[in-house]
């Protein structure tokens, strides 16, 4: 039976078409990159008005998720994709070999721009999928696309989580798209006209809260441009199961812990530095875990109350267990501790195939190296997180490769967390930060459903 594209992504396919400046928003597992294909094969074949297309992505998904695409869908598989990866010598074969579509990794942006001009110019079309990496307006890669974006006659910005921090994080995004049309051409002027300072020390503001009335102000000026669509409202999706289990340290830990908690506080207070507050952050977060680095990066055992929750958890769950972890010595000891399950750690395809052939027990994953696209559904619905982050973005998409559609199963995602750490407030802020990011989708859901 020939495949067919789901009538909301023919919508997705339809709004690419109508507007040159496009974000699509669509929730995880909701079919983006096939519905920007069908576009692009559209506007390529049918409409004769692109020649070719630059797609800019994360690493993973510019090795493997557009090109999986094109050979699963007949009516994309005549395009011809040349992925930008490897050494500088394949990345040049690649860059001048005949294509539709040209594929880079993010990373890889600055050095296209510095030495394949001419591909550039030759590409209508620009797609940046994961448009949300693009926040920083600081970073290399958003200043080397902010140079280069107007020359394209049509820019598509592809994300499920559009403002996974805060609205703040929204003007680099769509700047890519209409170069300021509607946020305003500077982050100063979107800043001054949308937020007010939140949180000081001194002269230094570093944080904003929205203006009285700007948020909706914000979500009308991209309704235009904008197609949210989420994935409960379209999907057969399985029900999730969030479960806190909790350690606790012992009196002694505890107060050690709570030394270095309050260092981090008085150090924030003293100074409002972005990376000593991380190094800080993430010495707190690897105490709850239950080891440290020291000065000279060696790992000093702290306590195994994670491990051994960790096991108990494992012999309760049914099929395979995904497990994510955040630090390096927190992989090191993770495998050591689960040697008798067989832990593997995602590699890439071959490890892809053995999860959902029923062929691991445990994998341990990066919540950066399965983040994106990967389809992880078939091989256990058990999610545990040994450690979380802040970054939402990385958060929601790790839990979407389980809870997805096609699981069979209830997923249980399983959050071990120690007790008055660090650990709760991370959790408390990833869920504040899904439901202002949340409303954001919501609205512009909601101008869609009053045009049809």
């Amino acid at each position: 039976m020939t495949k067919q594209l789901h009538a909301y992504q023919q919508r997705g396919v339809e709004h690419i078409e109508n507007n040159p400046k496009s974000g699509l928003f669509f929730g995880m597992g909701m079919g983006k990159t096939v519905t920007t294909l069908t576009a692009i094969e559209r506007l390529m074949y049918s409409e004769l008005e692109v020649l070719r297309v630059l797609v800019v992505a994360t690493k993973m998904i510019t090795e493997t998720v557009w090109t999986d695409e094109v050979q699963e869908w007949p009516h994309l598989s005549h395009l011809r994709i040349s992925r930008i990866i490897g050494s500088q010598k394949q990345r040049d074969a690649a860059c001048t070999a005949e294509a539709d579509i040209y594929i880079i990794s993010r990373d890889n942006v600055v050095w296209l721009t510095q030495n394949h001009y001419g591909l550039l110019r030759s590409c209508e079309m620009l797609v940046i999928d994961e448009l949300s990496s693009f926040k920083n307006p600081q970073a290399q890669r958003f200043k080397a696309l902010r140079k280069y974006s107007a020359h394209f006659k049509r820019v598509v910005g592809l994300t499920g989580t559009p403002a996974n921090n805060s609205y703040l994080d929204l003007w680099p995004e769509v700047y890519l798209l209409d170069k300021g049309e509607r946020l305003g051409k500077t982050l100063t002027s979107y800043r001054n006209n949308y937020f007010l300072p939140d949180k000081r020390n001194g002269e230094i503001i570093y944080s904003y809260k929205l203006r009285e009335g700007a948020r909706a102000t914000i979500e009308e000026k991209l309704s235009d441009i904008c197609l949210s669509m989420q994935p409960e409202d379209y999907l057969e999706l399985p029900p999730v199961n969030y479960i806190n289990r909790y350690v606790e340290m012992s009196g002694k830990l505890m107060k050690e812990y709570k030394y270095f908690e309050d260092n981090l506080i008085l150090q924030l207070n003293e100074d409002v530095n972005a990376a000593n507050a991380a190094a800080l952050t993430n010495k707190c977060l690897q105490f709850a875990n239950g080891a440290i680095y020291d000065e000279e990066r060696n790992v000093v055992p702290l306590h195994d109350s994670k491990l051994e929750l960790l096991h108990e958890i494992i012999d309760e769950a049914e099929g395979g267990v995904m497990i994510a972890y955040w630090f390096k010595h927190d992989l090191i000891r993770l495998q050591e501790s689960l040697i008798a399950y067989h832990p593997r750690t995602y590699e890439g395809e071959q490890t892809k195939k053995d999860w959902n052939d029923g062929r691991i027990r445990v994998l341990l994953v990066h919540p950066l190296s399965v983040g994106h696209g990967l389809n992880l559904q078939r091989g256990g619905h058990t999610l545990i997180w040994f450690a979380l982050h802040f970054s939402l973005e990385s958060y929601l998409q790790t839990n979407a490769r389980l809870a997805r559609q096609g699981q069979q199963f209830t997923v249980n995602i399983v959050h071990l967390l120690t007790r008055n750490t660090i650990d709760e407030h991370a959790l408390d802020i990833l869920q504040s930060k899904d439901a202002g990011q949340r409303g954001l989708l919501e609205a512009l859901r909601d101008k869609l459903a009053k045009n049809f």
